[in-house]
């Protein structure tokens, strides 16, 4: 009888351990949170409206930016990794307000360049310039793509952050 008592103990231990360890990691993941700015390159004014910024760590290049962006995570649905060869990208659909205002932008300004700020971690810790993609053609679908200069690690937890903030977002516009 004392051998099953013992190790009922052991296994109700291991459970609340299990439990703990468990409890810890999913609070982490609710409180994560990210943010995005997605700029334009712009030519450089005198009157301060742009800013010079680096992107890239590893070879930086020198963007002129207007400094307001165009988009932010207010106009963001959703956020998602996606598997490219070679590699992973992150695409950013926006909502109708967002999709209107990148279509305006690809549009105004083939050959440009829009210039995208993250942060993310539980206090938006962590951020810098993730990518400066080449505006190609029109963007009709409200959707961004870009290859960003971060981890696969730092992605996701970009990707978790952001799509947490526009869940909320979301939440809110409808109350």
């Amino acid at each position: 009888m004392m051998v099953w008592m013992q190790r009922f103990n052991l296994y109700l231990a291991l459970a609340v351990v299990l439990t703990l360890l468990c409890g810890c990691q999913s609070h982490k993941k609710d409180k994560a949170t990210a943010a995005v700015r997605v700029h334009i390159q712009t030519n450089a004014d005198t009157v301060g409206a742009s800013q010079q910024v680096n992107v890239l760590r590893s070879n930086p290049v020198v963007v002129n930016i207007a400094r307001t962006p165009i988009l932010t995570e207010a106009n963001l649905v959703s956020a998602k990794i996606l598997e490219t060869p070679g590699g992973f990208a992150i695409a950013l659909q926006f909502d109708e307000t967002g999709g209107w205002t990148l279509e305006q932008f690809s549009a105004a300004n083939p050959g440009g360049h829009f210039v995208i700020f993250g942060q993310w971690g539980e206090k938006l810790a962590n951020g810098r310039w993730l990518a400066a993609p080449l505006i190609t053609k029109r963007v009709t679908n409200g959707m961004l793509v870009f290859t960003p200069d971060a981890s696969r690690e730092e992605a996701d937890q970009f990707v978790l952050g952001l799509n947490r903030v526009a869940a909320k977002i979301q939440k809110h516009q409808l109350k």
